[in-house]
């Protein structure tokens, strides 16, 4: 979610300026949350929270990621077999026998 600067509205211009996280399709603040003075959002630039986007999950779990931090992706195949992706390790693991 985007993180949006508002400041309260005085004379001079020189009211307190603060960060609220919020949905875009939040109405805009008009009030402080917490002391209910009049304020107005600011233009700023872009200020979006990027370590969990799903596209910086997707890129991190990514094969060529993996195989460069030294992971081994497998991935379970039609025989019920796991076919490596990635990765040092044995080409193919299977779950061993019920004993």
């Amino acid at each position: 979610m985007p993180i949006y600067h508002y400041q309260v509205v005085t004379a001079d211009d020189t009211g307190e300026i603060f960060e609220v996280i919020q949905t875009m399709s939040d109405s805009v603040l008009t009030t402080h949350p917490e002391t209910g003075l009049p304020v107005k959002r600011l233009f700023t630039t872009a200020n979006a929270p990027k370590t969990w986007t799903a596209n910086n999950a997707k890129a991190n779990l990514s094969d060529k990621n993996l195989d460069r931090m030294g992971f081994t992706k497998y991935v379970k195949s039609d025989n019920g077999k796991y076919e490596k992706v990635v990765g040092k390790g044995p080409n193919k693991i299977s779950k061993p026998p019920a004993g």
